[in-house]
């Protein structure tokens, strides 16, 4: 997963076509997202601790998960929480030819049947980003959890989601089996502290 750091700025300004953030939305709301999912063991929790806070989110998946767990992509469906394309084989836009890549999403989208698109590991050139413009609301993030990261321990990535967490932030969680100690442990806390301080958790459109 691509971490933006001190980059990020310069990052917003080359690539304003996309979605970092919802910071001009004057009420408190936060936008939760979750990627690389559905898993059997992962999801169907999230969508459970989700319920306890009455907060939507918006779960970026990839093609191949969603033709292994339909059911499951239908529960998420069925709690309306937003749904986007990951593309199929969590594809790195970076290394390859923009005709594969195309072809992946596509491929996911036929099952996903999506608007919105976040692209794996953040990594898409210009001329990807001109071309799926037309079709996706292409959405990236201004908070990493980091809780895919085996280096970094939950206690910091904890204090580096509240750190960055604003209005209208958009939060990158992970539904799957390498990050589920860490988004089990971090989830709840993020969801008590915003749901206290008067925010909704609200999925993308």
């Amino acid at each position: 997963m691509l971490i933006f750091g001190h980059n990020h700025e310069i990052l917003k300004k080359i690539f304003q076509s996309v979605y970092w953030n919802f910071s001009e939305i004057k009420t408190k709301k936060i936008f939760l997202t979750f990627d690389d999912g559905p898993n059997p063991d992962v999801t169907a929790k999230v969508l459970d601790i989700l319920d306890k806070y009455n907060a939507k989110a918006t779960f970026f998946c990839l093609g191949e998960n969603v033709e292994k767990y339909p059911e499951l992509f239908y529960k998420i469906k069925e709690k309306n929480h937003s749904l986007g394309n990951h593309t199929y084989s969590h594809i790195n836009g970076w290394f390859t030819k923009n005709k594969k890549y195309f072809k992946d999403i596509d491929r996911a989208n036929f099952l996903i049947k999506s608007n919105l698109f976040r692209p794996p590991y953040g990594k898409i050139t210009p001329a990807q980003i001109k071309t799926l413009k037309r079709q996706f609301k292409i959405v990236l993030w201004d908070v990493m959890s980091m809780d895919w990261n085996n280096n970094i321990s939950k206690e910091k990535c904890l204090k580096n989601v509240f750190r960055h967490t604003r209005n209208g932030s958009i939060i990158v969680f992970h539904d799957t089996l390498k990050a589920q100690e860490k988004l089990f442990y971090l989830l709840p806390l993020v969801l008590e502290k915003y749901s206290n301080l008067g925010f909704d958790f609200v999925s993308i459109k």
